[in-house]
C-alpha cells in the first residue's frame, strides 16, 4: 500500500467493523437518517424531502458509496436501467430520437444504456439477450425486424417494451412511429403533382426499412403508370452525401431522361442536389428532388430541399413516456400503438404543384 492514502479510503478503513466498500447502512448512519430514506433517495429522489436528500447525497459523496446493481435487481426484480437499441450512433435520425429519450428520463431514477446493433439482426438479437440478462426496467427497440429468436426474447421479456419508428399491430408490446409506406407515397405523389413524369429513386444500406420504402415507391409509381426500373438505383453500402452524389451520377447515366428523384434519406438527397448542380441541371425546373426525414441540413441547402418530415424527436419523447408509465403501473397505457404521422415540407427543390 502506498505510504499515503486518500481521505475517503482512510475514512472507510478506520471505521471499525465496516467493510472496505461502504454499504447503504453506512450511508444512513453517516447522514443520520434511516436506511429506507437512503434507498428512496437513490431510487425515487422526488419523494424525499430536500433536506433529507441533501444529507444523503453528501454522505454518499463523502463515503464514495455506489449502489450494487445486482443486489438492487434481485431486490426489485429490475434495475434502474432502460435499454435503448438503435442501428446507428452516427445517423442524425437516431440522434434526434436519443435527444427525445434523454429529455424524458431527466429528473427520474432511470438512466439509459445504449446498444448499437449496426443494422445487423443477429447483433440485435445478441444485444437483446444481453440486456434482458441485466434485468432492465424496460426496453426501447428501433426495429420491427428481429430474428425469430430475437422476437421470442422480446415476447417473453419480463419488462415493458416499446418498438419505435414504425407502427404495427404485430409489435410485441407497444409501438410509436408513423406509416413509413404512406410517407414515401406522399413524396412520390408530390413529384407527380408537380408535373414530373419520369421519377427515380435512390437508396443506400438497404436494411429492411429501406427495402419497404423502395417497395412503396415501386407500388405507387407502377399504379400511376410511371415505373421504370432503370430509374431505381440502390446499394448495400452505407449512406452518405458522397454516396448520394455517386448514386445520382449512376442514375443519370442509366436514365438520362429522368426529371425527378425521390431519395431514401437526407444525406442522399443532399448528394443528389450537389451532383445536379455540378452538371448544371436546373433544380427544380429540369430536375425535382424530394428528401426523406428532413434534418436541419436539407433546410439550409440552396435550393432548400422538399422533404417528407418525420417526427424523430417526438418518437423518442413519446416512447420513453409510454415506457415510464408502464413501469410505474403495468397496463396503464391504453393507446399502445401510437401513430405520430408525418408532414410533407414543400420547398424550392420541386416545382409548384
Amino acid at each position: 500500500m502506498p505510504p499515503r492514502i486518500g481521505k475517503r479510503y482512510a475514512m472507510v478503513r478506520k471505521t471499525k467493523g465496516r467493510s472496505k466498500r461502504p454499504t447503504l447502512v453506512d450511508v444512513a448512519q453517516e447522514a443520520g437518517v434511516s436506511a429506507i430514506t437512503v434507498s428512496r433517495t437513490i431510487r425515487s429522489p422526488e419523494i424525499v424531502s430536500e433536506t433529507a436528500r441533501r444529507k444523503v447525497e453528501e454522505a454518499i459523496s463523502r463515503l464514495g458509496y455506489t449502489p450494487d446493481p445486482a443486489a438492487s435487481a434481485l431486490a426489485s426484480h429490475s434495475t434502474s436501467t432502460i435499454g435503448l437499441l438503435v442501428p446507428s450512433l452516427t445517423n442524425n435520425v437516431f440522434s434526434d430520437v436519443l435527444r427525445g429519450v434523454y429529455e424524458g428520463v431527466e429528473g427520474t431514477r432511470f438512466f439509459i444504456q445504449i446498444g448499437n446493433y449496426r443494422y445487423s439482426a443477429l447483433e440485435e438479437e445478441g444485444l437483446i439477450r444481453n440486456f434482458l440478462s441485466q434485468r432492465p426496467a424496460g426496453l426501447i427497440v428501433s426495429s420491427m425486424d428481429q430474428t425469430p429468436a430475437g422476437r421470442a426474447l422480446l415476447e417473453s421479456a419480463p419488462c415493458p417494451i416499446v418498438q419505435i419508428m414504425e407502427i404495427s399491430p404485430g409489435a410485441v408490446d407497444m409501438s410509436v412511429g408513423f406509416d413509413q409506406l404512406a410517407a414515401v407515397r406522399s413524396g412520390a405523389r408530390h413529384l407527380l403533382d408537380c408535373g414530373y413524369r419520369r421519377p427515380g429513386f435512390i437508396s443506400a444500406r438497404m436494411d429492411p426499412r429501406a427495402q419497404r420504402r423502395l417497395a412503396a415507391f415501386r407500388e405507387f409509381t407502377a399504379s400511376a403508370g410511371v415505373l421504370d426500373d432503370r430509374r431505381i438505383i440502390t446499394t448495400p453500402q452505407p449512406s452518405s452525401v458522397g454516396m448520394g452524389r455517386y448514386l445520382m451520377e449512376q442514375l443519370l447515366s442509366r436514365a438520362p431522361d429522368i426529371d425527378a428523384v425521390m431519395c431514401n434519406n437526407d444525406d442522399l438527397a443532399v448528394g443528389a442536389l450537389m451532383e445536379a448542380k455540378r452538371r448544371n441541371i436546373p433544380v427544380p425546373d429540369q430536375m425535382g428532388i424530394c428528401s426523406y426525414n428532413d434534418i436541419e441540413m436539407v433546410r439550409q441547402m440552396v435550393p432548400a430541399l422538399t422533404a417528407v418530415a418525420t417526427p424523430r424527436h417526438e418518437i423518442g419523447a413519446r416512447a420513453i413516456a409510454m415506457l415510464l408509465a408502464e413501469i410505474a403501473q403495468p397496463g396503464s397505457v391504453d393507446q399502445r400503438h401510437l401513430d405520430l404521422g408525418y408532414e410533407l415540407m414543400i420547398r424550392e427543390s420541386t416545382r409548384p404543384a
